[in-house]
């Protein structure tokens, strides 16, 4: 039969007429039950409930857990694009509660916590940087705000090339052009063109042994991630697929940038920003990482489509300016300074010299372009009195050598350079190291010789001293030196990097998003005045408008093949 409860056992008893001793009993069992029941209610309610309460709302675990479920993919800033379903999917214990664009997600015991209409948003300090951010109020601390941590990489991501320098590039002996910590071997100065010390026959692809060694010297390293502002990557990135451009197929191509993203995100450093505070370096033009298609005759490796490299900053000597992943860096010039003096000297000959010709251009038609107005140059250059031409083409040629080339531009007013291969040239900074003022003729059946006529003398002093005053930025310093006072394009890039990651950290601490942010213009977005957010039209669409009637990239990569082709020839 089914037990009775209490209450119905006393209910029948006193209906009953029986004994008295019986019911002395009943009434004993009655009150034994009750206080049972009491004690286990009070069990249930007042002791586990207080140490529940007491352990999910202490505030210090709330700020646990919200530290260990940060979703990479809410890391949002003008010059990252948004979320797709190619990002990286966070890391969580627990399915993911909805998204709070700008501040940590939460598990969803956490969330259950936010009820209460008076809690406040997350604290600062559940973000993982805000240590390093701290560091920058340090005013005894010289390193505030600037500390860089680089990964230690396996070897087979850059030393491992040097070894097998050979195999750097299929027409080139690259073996020479790595040693001086990439600078190449010295040049003499047998014609007094450069200066006596400071100066290297430089390949224009060697910035990524140049800045990893540079880097090596920078002043605030630091081996403790929680302070760094930057995480920089010494992979050679532009060294690895200069190996296997011609010949390879794309699983060759890609296999090192593959092996680099799996072995990143696999380090704790890459969970704190999920990649948006690293960065790396790559000795050549954007279009080498940026294969659109899984085509084997398609050029390239595909790194910078790589959903995690999307995520990271690459620094390369030509970059998109329709892609928000990459920044354009200067290439490397002849010249290497050791200490400010070189450079102030340099300065001050630039200024001094007489300069007979009234413009100059060295480099070769490209007959195969019919868009290339580098014929028409050739020819003014050719019949003009205040014109200079230093043609090159394959073979021993005046181009190829460094002297030749920076005689002629120290003793010209204006320099043409008319896209190239790729839309930049090496040529545009040995130019400008000589103080030589930079001309892009973009029309066809233009007088140079009239145009640069035109131009009044005072203005063209402004427009050299203008160029002059660039060169400690546009040089990169000896890598095994230290410039004493002066800036050089290393410390300029990487001071770069740091405040576009301390200004997306501050953005993601107050929950700053820019939904209206086009990746297509994304290059007028580092030209915005402070406090400005939209960007319109500006000055310089037309250089950088996409061509209409066909794939940008397309066009591209198709400049990049021409650039491999001609890189015997001078840049």
């Amino acid at each position: 039969m089914r037990r009775r409860p209490v209450s119905g056992v006393l209910s029948d008893q006193m209906e009953k007429s029986a004994p008295k001793n019986q019911n002395s009993r009943i009434c004993f069992l009655a009150s034994l039950s009750a206080f049972f029941w009491l004690l286990l209610l009070y069990f249930h309610f007042v002791v586990l409930g207080t140490t529940t309460n007491t352990t999910t709302t202490t505030p210090s675990a709330v700020a646990d857990q919200s530290t260990k479920f940060i979703n990479p993919t809410t890391f949002d800033a003008i010059n990252v694009e948004d979320d797709d379903s190619n990002e990286i999917p966070p890391r969580r214990l627990q399915p993911p509660p909805r998204k709070q664009i700008g501040f940590p997600d939460l598990d969803s015991d956490s969330q259950n916590l936010d009820k209460n209409p008076n809690d406040s948003p997350p604290k600062e300090n559940n973000f993982p940087f805000m240590k390093a951010l701290r560091t920058a109020d340090n005013k005894n601390d010289p390193c505030g705000g600037k500390y860089i941590y680089v990964h230690d990489l396996p070897s087979r991501f850059n030393e491992d090339m040097l070894k097998e320098c050979r195999s750097l590039s299929l027409w080139t002996n690259m073996c020479k052009f790595t040693t001086n910590a990439g600078l190449g071997p010295p040049l003499e100065n047998v014609e007094g063109v450069f200066s006596n010390t400071g100066w290297y026959a430089t390949n224009q692809f060697a910035v990524d042994v140049i800045f990893s060694n540079r880097m090596k010297q920078y002043e605030c390293l630091t081996n403790d991630s929680s302070i760094a502002a930057a995480f920089f990557v010494p992979f050679y990135a532009g060294f690895d697929i200069a190996r296997y451009l011609w010949g390879y197929n794309i699983s060759m191509r890609d296999a090192a940038s593959l092996d680099l993203v799996d072995w990143l995100m696999k380090r704790p450093e890459w969970n704190i920003m999920g990649g948006k505070d690293h960065f790396l370096v790559a000795g050549r033009i954007t279009w080498d990482f940026r294969r659109l298609s899984e085509e084997e005759s398609d050029w390239g490796n595909k790194l910078l489509f790589l959903p995690a490299a999307k995520n990271m900053s690459m620094l390369v000597v030509e970059s998109s300016p329709w892609n928000a992943n990459d920044y354009g860096i200067p290439y490397p010039t002849y010249f290497h300074p050791a200490k400010d003096e070189d450079v102030f000297v340099w300065q001050d000959r630039m200024r001094k010299l007489e300069r007979k010709w009234l413009f100059s251009f060295a480099g070769a038609p490209r007959p195969d372009n019919p868009k290339s107005i580098r014929g028409q140059i050739i020819d003014q250059c050719r019949s003009s009195k205040v014109g200079k031409l230093l043609e090159c083409d394959f073979g021993e040629s005046k181009c190829h050598s460094p002297s030749s080339i920076m005689q002629m531009f120290q003793s010209s007013l204006f320099c043409l350079q008319p896209q190239g291969d790729s839309y930049t040239r090496r040529s545009a900074f040995d130019s400008m190291l000589a103080g030589c003022i930079p001309d892009d003729i973009r029309k066809r059946n233009v007088s140079i010789e009239e145009r640069l006529s035109a131009i009044p003398p005072e203005q063209v002093s402004i427009m050299r001293e203008e160029v002059i005053s660039l060169i400690p930025r546009l040089v990169y310093a000896d890598p095994r030196s230290k410039l004493e006072t002066l800036k050089d394009a290393f410390d300029v890039s990487v001071q770069a990097i740091i405040d576009k990651v301390t200004n997306l950290r501050k953005d993601m601490i107050e929950g700053h998003i820019d939904e209206n942010f086009i990746e297509e213009n994304s290059w007028k977005y580092a030209l915005l005045e402070e406090g400005q957010h939209e960007v319109g039209p500006h000055e310089w669409d037309p250089f950088f408008s996409k061509p209409k009637n066909e794939e940008s990239s397309d066009k591209s990569a198709e400049a990049a093949k021409n650039s491999w082709k001609n890189e015997q020839r001078s840049q």
